[in-house]
């Protein structure tokens, strides 16, 4: 008989006393850390099938027109590996409790992303003046798909890095709360330096 009583228990109802907390020992991270990584699962999915299908496109196609290489573009991702780095310098600074240098590496992380944003429309106008227009060929095409794409996320990121700043600056938000911020943006700027960087190799390789 305690076998089909265990069939038909209702876990998901409520069993008054009978509810007990369940804990790990092994596993601990906070649900907005848990959050970010499926989110980033999802994004890094939607970049792998762009790629796939860019590269579908190089190997199957005769139309493929590489486009010539910007320096701005290596402007670009030599600023992106310093956010990098300023990112881990605030965490460094925030497990040190160096909340006056962590503000300082904070700030400068977000200030870069936004002259990225910048430089990479400067990009996009020096390739149009070019005449690497979307349209003109699939590799033009590709290309301004992944890196605007890149970009809106970046934008979107600023967001988080903008409340993440607000707290570092207030003294009423627990430290807690301003480590999480500080990691979550780290994680998210790594995220996409690495994809940043398979981009530019993708385009370069062709």
């Amino acid at each position: 008989m305690g076998l089909f009583r265990r069939i038909f228990e209702k876990p998901w109802l409520d069993q008054g006393d009978q509810i007990q907390e369940l804990q790990t020992s092994t596993f601990r991270a906070h649900s907005r850390k848990v959050a970010l990584v499926v989110f980033l699962f999802v994004v890094g999915s939607v970049f792998f099938l762009l790629f796939a299908a860019a590269h579908m496109r190089i190997v199957l196609a005769t139309d493929w027109v590489p486009m010539p290489e910007p320096d701005l573009l290596w402007i670009n991702t030599i600023i992106l590996v310093v956010v990098s780095i300023a990112l881990e310098v605030s965490r460094h600074n925030i497990n040190k409790n160096k909340r006056e240098k962590l503000f300082s590496s904070f700030l400068t992380a977000g200030l870069l992303t936004a002259f990225f944003i910048v430089l990479q429309c400067f990009a996009w106008l020096e390739l149009i003046d070019l005449g690497y227009a979307a349209q003109r060929n699939p590799a033009n095409a590709f290309f301004y798909v992944l890196t605007a794409f890149h970009a809106l996320h970046l934008l979107g990121g600023l967001i988080a890095w903008w409340r993440a700043l607000v707290k570092i600056r207030s003294t009423e938000v627990e430290y807690a709360e301003v480590r999480l911020g500080v990691e979550l943006c780290a994680i998210y700027w790594h995220f996409l330096l690495f994809v940043w960087i398979i981009v530019l190799a993708l385009f370069i390789s062709t």
